[in-house]
């Protein structure tokens, strides 16, 4: 039967990875009969909060979406307003991604006003329950969001252990991050590099998303000055705006003298041309210091790259070691090793035939029924009160 289905998050005019996440699952919602609404931010985050240089999306608004640009993040009479909306509507069920503390108070309040009406069931998907970057305050505001909440999907086993500091007897299930297959289909690595008017002589390492410290990149940068590199025709893509002091990493790549080794393309990526980075790349490179999981992961399945992943939170749970990539310690030295494997021993076509099969486990349509199974057992919870 199906369900009237409201996403409480980020989605368009707003851009990003939580956007492209939101969206992707409505629509995965709409293709399997449900009626789906979004309601997204008027306001996100205060001009003065935000790292980068825009929150907002510079293409066209998804046409086959129903999507009302309504909450204000920090206007607790909007939080009010929109949770009564919510009640009135009755969806049956509320879904929340919830990804940082500072937006508790308002899902945590929506929510709470929401499940008044004894009939909506709110579902939380953590991408983390304790954020990378902790402030003061995190764990108060987790724990407010938590009680607000019906039952939990944890998109890595990490973030489902961390979810037992908070509570530790509602629902909860583990579904790993589907792919994100929505940024068109491959794209030929010579029509991709010149796109991007790279050599096509070289290799290339792609270092792709959001720059922020918890990252690692500069334990790409120092694993890349490995001299062994330099005799081989191979350069690193660094292609993402940078979220923390972009300053210390130029000082870094300078200070080693491999400048003319990186392309470094300081600028948010939109959805359009995320295609074009993925189809130069040879290898996906994430040296993550902390993580739970990532969305660039799933997007280098879905263009079937080979990744290297550091062992750090869920990142290991999606990249078989040896099958589809590497997984290794977030060391420089550890990185350097298994790209010099790679492009030595020439693992690409090894690599991208396992993809083919991993990426199965990884579609929509696990992600809605595992929401659909906690709907229903909440349901079967309620018929017994």
């Amino acid at each position: 039967m199906a369900k009237n289905i409201i996403i409480l998050g980020t989605a368009f005019p707003f851009r990003g990875g939580l956007a492209v996440y939101n969206e992707r699952l409505a629509k995965a919602f709409q293709e399997e009969g449900n009626n789906v609404n979004i309601q997204t931010f008027k306001l996100q985050y205060p001009g003065f909060l935000f790292p980068g240089k825009t929150q907002y999306a510079d293409w066209q608004a998804p046409s086959h979406l129903d999507i009302d640009a309504s909450v204000n993040s920090i206007n607790p009479l909007n939080w009010i307003k929109i949770g009564k909306k919510i009640k009135k509507l009755k969806p049956d069920i509320l879904i929340i991604k919830y990804w940082l503390p500072f937006m508790a108070p308002c899902f945590g309040t929506i929510a709470r006003i929401a499940r008044k009406n004894k009939h909506t069931k709110v579902i939380a998907i953590l991408d983390n329950i304790i954020p990378h970057e902790k402030r003061i305050g995190d764990k108060s505001f987790s724990k407010y969001f938590s009680k607000s909440v019906d039952a939990f999907i944890g998109m890595s086993e990490s973030v489902l252990n961390d979810l037992n500091i908070f509570d530790k007897n509602k629902p909860r299930l583990f579904c790993p991050h589907p792919l994100y297959d929505n940024f068109g289909e491959k794209i030929d690595r010579e029509v991709a590099i010149e796109k991007l008017k790279l050599d096509s002589e070289y290799k290339h390492i792609l270092f792709f998303g959001l720059i922020r410290d918890y990252k690692g990149l500069d334990l790409l940068i120092k694993a890349f000055a490995d001299e062994r590199f330099r005799n081989k025709k191979i350069k690193l893509i660094v292609a993402g705006e940078f979220y923390s002091d972009q300053e210390k990493y130029t000082a870094l790549i300078n200070e080693l003298n491999i400048a003319e080794h990186i392309e470094l393309h300081n600028r948010f990526i939109p959805d359009p041309e995320v295609g074009i980075y993925f189809g130069a790349a040879d290898i996906i490179a994430q040296p993550y210091k902390s993580a739970t999981q990532s969305g660039v992961t799933q997007i280098g399945y879905h263009f079937e790259k080979p990744m290297l992943v550091t062992n750090v939170g869920g990142l290991a749970e999606i990249i078989p070691d040896n099958k589809v990539g590497y997984v290794v310690e977030p060391e420089p030295s550890a990185i350097a090793e298994k790209l010099l494997d790679f492009f030595e021993n020439n693992r690409t076509d090894y690599f991208a035939k396992n993809i083919v099969q991993e990426k199965k486990k990884y579609e929509w349509a696990t992600m809605t029924n595992t929401i659909y199974e906690l709907y229903k057992t909440l349901s079967n919870d309620a018929n017994k009160k």
